[in-house]
Parts: structure tokens; sequence; C-alpha cells
């Protein structure tokens, strides 16, 4: 048989948020590692680079090509710059993995006027000013792929308004860029990661709650940022060369079920004797 070739092979990426805001592997930073393994030339983003560099030291202890950089995503210089550094460093640039997230906790009522501007600028603009500078260079490689990252939260209602509003947001701003670019060979597919377990969320948590969030849904598990990793990888991949406009909840079948339905059926007649 012979020997698999690296499904990113020769490619050229971004990974926004490609830091972990604390102990462990976010999503941005388990991506970046996957691209690299697979192949690709990968530009870590983050605002604060020495997570950033963190990411970098891993990439390079396992033999994988990639660089850092600093880089504010709300900020368009940024955007451009981050762009204008991946095609001078690598040459071109084929995959824009849009990874950057945050959430402000309130209903229309009580959240901050300042809480909601900021989560939609960070959540949606950041993909629109990365996409804004990254999709003429993509036009100039031929075609591309852009990821962005949802969540299960745009699908359904969260304890977030504002997070959720944002997330379904990136969903119809996903639509838009799929239909938009399909011509330039550009595909635009979103990933709607459910109850994963991140150094972004770990400091809210605790066995109790975790062990809840894992029950949830079908499957009885609890994510991780690889399963997100992967989901990303098909999608900047050839593999893919025929997806685009897709909405892919990576959640252990949370997305389709409900609490009313599925958590009492699980209690009462889905558990195993013993």
């Amino acid at each position: 048989m012979p020997e698999r070739r690296p499904r990113l092979e020769g490619k050229v990426a971004i990974v926004t948020g490609a830091g972990s805001s604390g102990p462990g592997v976010g999503n941005g930073r388990a991506t970046a590692m996957l691209f690299a393994r697979e192949g690709a030339k990968v530009l870590l983003v983050d605002s604060v680079l020495d997570r950033a560099n963190e990411t970098l030291a891993l990439i390079h202890e396992e033999g994988g090509e990639a660089s850092a950089l600093a880089g504010n995503m709300i900020n368009a210089d940024d955007c451009r710059r981050m762009v204008e550094t991946a095609v001078a460093r690598y040459g071109r640039l084929d995959i824009l993995d849009n990874n950057v997230g945050i959430s402000r906790r309130g209903t229309v009522v009580e959240v901050s006027e300042a809480d909601w501007d900021f989560v939609m600028a960070v959540n949606v603009k950041s993909i629109v000013l990365a996409s804004k500078f990254a999709i003429p260079q993509m036009i100039k490689s031929g075609g591309g792929s852009i990821i962005n990252i949802s969540s299960i939260a745009g699908l359904r209602a969260h304890s977030s308004t504002p997070y959720t509003a944002s997330k379904a947001a990136v969903v119809g701003l996903t639509f838009s860029m799929a239909a938009d670019h399909g011509r330039d060979n550009i595909r635009v597919n979103c990933i709607a990661p459910g109850l994963v377990y991140t150094p972004m969320v770990a400091p809210r948590m605790d066995a109790t709650l975790r062990e809840q969030r894992q029950q949830a849904a079908p499957l009885g598990t609890e994510g991780t940022a690889w399963d997100i990793a992967w989901a990303a990888v098909f999608l900047a991949s050839d593999e893919a060369r025929w997806v685009s406009g897709v909405v892919l909840p990576v959640d252990a079948g949370l997305a389709m079920t409900t609490p009313a339905t599925y958590t009492t059926l699980a209690q009462q007649q889905y558990q195993r004797p013993g």
C-alpha cells in the first residue's frame, strides 16, 4: 500500500485565535497543529503573541512548518497585515480558519451596549475583515477554503443572548460568503461546536457540570478541541472539494435533541443495568 500523502500538503493556512487562553489545547491550537501535521504551512495569529508562540513551539517539536504573528482581528489594518504576512512568508494563501470568539452573558434587557458591540465585533466582524483581505489572495492562488467557527448556540437558544445572536450571524455570513465566492473556487463552510471542554470554558467548570454537559447529548461523551480540529482538516482538504455552504455540528448529536425529550428518555429508558 502506498504511503499516505498529507492531506494539506503544499497548502498555506492562516489560523486566527491560534493560541490557548489557558493551560491545554483550545480549538485554534488544535486546528493549527493538525494543519501542520497534515503538511500545511501555518501562520498562527493571536492577539497575545506569547500564546501563538506556545502553539508554534509545539508545531516545531513535531517538525511542522509555521510562524507566529500578533494581530487584533477586529482591526482592519491587522487583518490586512496578517494576509500580507502569510503571502510574504509562504508565497500563497489557501486556507483561512476564522476561530476567534468570546462570550458575554445576559438577555437583551441585561446586556450592556458595550458588551453587545464587543461580542458582535469579535465573533462576526473579525470574520468579515479577515475574509475581506484573504479572498483576493485565495483567488490569485486558484481558490481556497474558509472555515468559520460558529456554535450550536447559533442553531438553538443559549444562556447568552449576545453569543447566540453572534453565532447565528456567523451561519448566515457563511451562507452568503459561499454563494458570493463559489465561482472564485472558494469554499466557505462553518463548524458548530457543541459542549466542548477547552481552556476557555475550563475555569467555569467543576466535575458535576462537566458530567452534566457530557450526558446531555446522545453519544454521552465529552468533546475536545481535537474533535473540532479534525472537522476543520476535512473542510480544508481536497476531500471536501464539493462541500460549500455547510454548517457542520460537531456536538455528539446535541443539536438534534431537546432537554425535554432526550435527557428524560436517556435517564428513564436507556440506562443499562449494572
